[in-house]
C-alpha cells in the first residue's frame, strides 16, 4: 500500500526537550542518536579545536581495521627500543613501557585505551607499520574515508603538534559511531575498563561516564592547555547507542558532570519510535527519457526517529526530496531521493530512498507518448 507523502500532518505529538544541561562555558558539543542518525544536541559542532588525547580514538580505530583486514595479530609483541623511552618515559599519560619489553599489540591497545598511554601509541604505531609518519598517514586515510573533513592528524597520540592536529565534533561523532559500529567485538574488548595494571604499575581510567551511567562504555578524554578538557564518550540502552562530544571545557569537572547529564538528558528526554516499515512505497518521482513517466519511491531501511517527550507540537511535514526529473535509465535499488521529516519547519532527519521499479531508457515510441502526455498536462 503506498503512502503518498508530499506533505502530510501527523497527529500532535512530543516537540523539544528541556534545554540540554550543557554550560555555556562548554563552547563545543554534540550528541547524536546512531539508532535514526538525529542530532539532538549541538553547539559549534563544525568548529575546529585540537583533540589531544581524543585522538587516540583514530589509533584504535586504525589498529582495530589492520586487525579485521588481518594485518595486525593481538599476540603479536614489541620489542619496546631505548629510543622510543627515551623521548616517552613519563612524558604525559603513560604506560610506563620500559626498552626491552615485549608488549603485544593486545596489551598497547590497553595502555592506549584504558590509560592514554602517549608511549603505547607511538609504540602501536611503529609495530604495525614500521613507521610514525607511516602510520599517520593511515589515520588521515581512515578519517577521509569516514567523511571526516575537518579533521587532519599529526601525530599518534595527540600530545602537542603546533596545531597539526585538529578536528570537530561532528567529526569525532562520525568516528565514535564507525568504533562502535564496525568494531563492536573489539570496541567491547578494548574500551570501558576501569583502570590497567603494567609491572607495578596500577592506573585508573579517566572516562567520566563508564561504570557512572547506565549502559555507557567509554571512550576517551583529553587534555592540554591549548584544548582545554575535552571528551569522546558513547552509551547504550535498549537498542539506542548515543554518541557524544564536548570539548574546550574550562575544567575537567565540568567536562566530566556535562557528559554525563549530556547522556542521561539523551536518553530521558527522546524514545525511540518507528514510523515507517522498510519496504514501503512512499512516493514516486517523475523520470524523464524513461519507459515510464514515473517510478515508485521506497524506504531502504526503517524510518525510525527519538521523539522529544512532554511537549507538543502541531504538526509533522514528511516530504520527497530529489532534483528531478530523474534521468532514465534507472536501476530498480538505486537511491535516487531522500525522505525527510520537519517538525514546526525545522529538519529532523532524512532517510534514503531507492527506485522500487527498473526504469530503462524509452524507445522512440514511448519517447512520443510521453511527449503527448507532457504536452496535454
Amino acid at each position: 500500500m503506498a503512502i503518498m507523502l508530499g506533505a502530510c500532518v501527523l497527529p500532535a505529538t512530543p516537540a523539544m526537550p528541556a534545554p540540554a544541561p550543557v554550560p555555556e562555558e562548554i563552547p563545543v558539543g554534540v550528541l547524536v542518536d546512531l539508532s535514526t542518525g538525529q542530532t539532538l544536541f549541538a553547539r559549534e559542532a563544525d568548529r575546529r579545536f585540537v583533540p589531544a588525547s581524543v585522538t587516540k580514538v583514530m589509533t584504535a580505530y586504525t589498529a582495530f581495521k589492520l586487525i579485521e583486514e588481518g594485518e595486525l595479530r593481538l599476540d603479536m609483541p614489541y620489542l619496546y627500543p631505548a629510543s622510543l623511552e627515551e623521548e616517552w618515559y613519563a612524558e604525559g599519560s603513560n604506560m610506563f613501557l620500559r626498552a626491552g619489553e615485549r608488549p603485544t599489540i593486545a596489551q598497547l591497545l590497553l595502555g592506549i585505551t584504558t590509560v592514554s598511554g602517549n608511549d603505547a601509541s607511538v609504540a602501536l604505531a611503529t609495530a604495525a607499520t614500521g613507521s610514525l609518519d607511516s602510520w599517520i598517514a593511515l589515520m588521515n586515510a581512515n578519517a577521509e574515508a569516514l567523511g571526516m573533513r575537518n579533521t587532519h592528524f599529526g601525530s599518534a597520540n595527540g600530545f602537542p603538534d603546533g596545531g597539526e592536529t585538529y578536528t570537530t565534533a561532528n567529526d569525532l561523532a562520525l568516528l565514535g559511531a564507525a568504533i562502535t559500529r564496525e568494531y563492536p567485538g573489539l570496541y567491547r574488548r578494548f574500551f570501558g575498563h576501569r583502570g590497567l595494571r603494567w609491572r607495578d604499575i596500577a592506573q585508573s581510567n579517566h572516562d567520566p561516564v563508564t561504570g557512572r551511567v547506565d549502559g555507557a562504555d567509554g571512550m576517551k578524554t583529553g587534555y592540554t592547555n591549548e584544548a582545554g578538557f575535552t571528551f569522546l564518550g558513547s552509551a547504550e540502552r535498549d537498542d539506542r547507542r548515543l554518541v557524544m562530544v564536548l570539548a574546550g571545557a574550562p575544567s575537567g569537572r565540568e567536562r566530566d558532570d556535562a557528559s554525563r547529564a549530556l547522556l542521561e538528558w539523551g536518553f530521558d528526554n527522546f524514545e525511540h519510535t518507528k514510523l515507517i516499515d522498510r519496504g514501503t512505497i512512499v512516493s514516486s518521482a517523475a523520470v524523464q527519457d524513461g519507459s515510464a513517466a514515473r517510478v515508485n519511491l521506497r524506504l531502504e531501511s526503517d524510518l525510525a526517529v527519538a521523539l522529544p517527550k512532554d511537549i507538543d507540537v502541531d504538526s509533522w511535514k514528511i516530504e520527497t526530496v530529489y532534483r528531478g526529473p530523474l534521468q532514465a535509465p534507472i536501476a530498480a535499488g538505486d537511491s535516487v531521493a531522500r525522505l525527510r521529516l520537519t517538525i514546526d519547519g525545522e529538519s529532523v532527519l532524512e532517510a534514503p530512498l531507492v527506485a522500487a521499479a527498473d526504469v530503462p531508457q524509452a524507445n522512440l515510441f514511448q519517447r512520443i507518448a510521453n511527449a503527448f502526455v507532457s504536452w496535454v498536462q
